[in-house]
């Protein structure tokens, strides 16, 4: 018999409200809430250690832990000695909000019990017990949940791409994607590994994996795997070349979206679908919220909401998408990143550039030093949005996608893109 453990709800935070955290996790929870400095006498008493995602694993008293063997788990992992069935893991800079509700889209068209959690919104924690044997799991997972894994061990892995992103808690890239890549630390041989062949990065570390290895390219021709044939996406089994789907036949736009369709289709292959169940899903799925979404026109202008393009390579994708002038909506909590890149793509297509946030100062002087100067700088969404809807012309279009993270102004990156959307539903025709 299982001796009783006792369990601690632990929060830095002195002001933490500690009643409506016993009203949040219900009267079943026996176990004590505590607030404030970490003790040596809990350190002492501690045989397990998880932590939120949003915690940084070097902090000193988790490097304590750690030194003395002290199992430290991330909620991840907590979520998958529970579960069961089998997983499909997605990761990368970009991409991984669409490709997981493009694959569990196309899970459901064959599989009957299929569960979307991790970094998509619903915690793998609140549905890991309602899992069966023969369940379907899709997972998306951030580089912070990745950091502590032990046994976490999906059967299919994809690794989206690698660019600069987080450097403020993971300091360095190769910090950054060794923690991307620990979704596949734990495959076999058994198990298959989807990567975009374009990722440089990706190319190096297929090298070191145990997995079977499934490319997709958006721009060559593959001696296997997935990737563009004219407007086609085709799949290439070493022998036979089958097409999947017509690029036009889908609802989603953009290079970009055509490499997570692909990451998905990988997927649906190595878990056995009928090609027919991978069309349905390709062919029915919509744009996730607040990834170049679009939210309406106005007085013949369009308006896309990319709250979600947090880093540089998410909103150079999204500046890429534009097919018309566009004024961008830019700026807000400064992760570290460079923006050279993304000023540079906006090669002639972009009008003004509406700043706001902590990084305003550091994307202007940016952009003045490679020679853009149509800068304009505001103090909210609804000063960004009127000056947008004052000076976009007929045929152009207004995209927010500010390369920066939400935080100090919103929230989360939800918040900020249904505000715009708000604002910019209710402007006068």
């Amino acid at each position: 018999m299982n001796e009783p453990v006792e369990i601690i709800l632990y929060d830095s935070r002195e002001e933490l409200d500690t009643a409506a955290v016993l009203a949040a996790v219900g009267e079943e929870f026996k176990g004590r809430i505590v607030a404030g400095e970490m003790t040596s006498e809990l350190l002492a008493w501690t045989e397990l250690l998880i932590v939120s995602p949003g915690v940084p694993t070097d902090l000193p008293f988790i490097l304590e832990l750690k030194a003395k063997n002290i199992p430290v788990w991330g909620e991840v992992e907590l979520a998958y000695r529970f579960a069961k069935g089998r997983l499909i893991a997605i990761t990368g800079t970009n991409g991984k909000t669409t490709t997981t509700a493009l694959t569990g889209e196309m899970m459901q068209t064959y599989y009957e019990s299929v569960f979307v959690v991790g970094n998509v919104g619903t915690p793998y924690t609140q549905m890991a017990r309602q899992m069966r044997d023969d369940s379907v799991t899709v997972a998306e997972m951030s580089s912070f949940q990745l950091e502590s894994i032990e046994e976490f061990h999906p059967c299919v892995s994809m690794v989206l791409n690698i660019t600069p992103d987080h450097l403020n808690r993971h300091h360095t890239m190769e910090a950054y994607a060794d923690a991307k890549f620990n979704i596949c630390r734990n495959q076999t041989p058994d198990d298959v590994c989807i990567l975009n062949y374009e990722d440089e990065r990706l190319r190096e570390k297929a090298a070191e994996l145990q997995a079977k290895v499934l490319w997709f390219s958006s721009r060559r021709e593959l001696a296997e795997g997935l990737y563009l044939m004219g407007e086609d996406i085709v799949y290439h089994s070493g022998e036979n070349i089958v097409k999947i789907i017509n690029i036009n036949e889908m609802n989603i736009i953009g290079r970009h979206n055509w490499e997570n369709a692909m990451a998905a289709i990988g997927a649906g292959l190595a878990m056995k679908l009928p090609l027919a169940c991978i069309q349905k899903a390709l062919r029915t799925f919509v744009a996730v919220e607040h990834r170049i979404e679009y939210t309406a026109t106005k007085n013949g202008v369009k308006y896309y909401n990319d709250s979600k393009g947090t880093n540089p390579d998410a909103s150079i994708q999204a500046v890429r998408a534009m097919t018309t002038p566009t004024i961008l909506i830019g700026g807000g909590y400064d992760k570290g990143s460079d923006y050279e890149e993304w000023i540079a793509s906006f090669e002639g297509k972009i009008t003004w550039l509406v700043l706001m946030g902590q990084t305003a100062d550091k994307i202007e002087n940016t952009a003045r030093r490679m020679g853009f100067d149509k800068i304009v700088r505001v103090e909210s969404m609804e000063e960004a949005v009127r000056f947008s809807y004052e000076n976009a012309k007929k045929g152009e279009a207004v995209l927010l996608s500010p390369c920066c993270a939400s935080w100090g102004m919103f929230k989360n990156y939800e918040e900020r893109g249904r505000i715009f959307k708000d604002l910019v539903r209710s402007l006068p025709e």
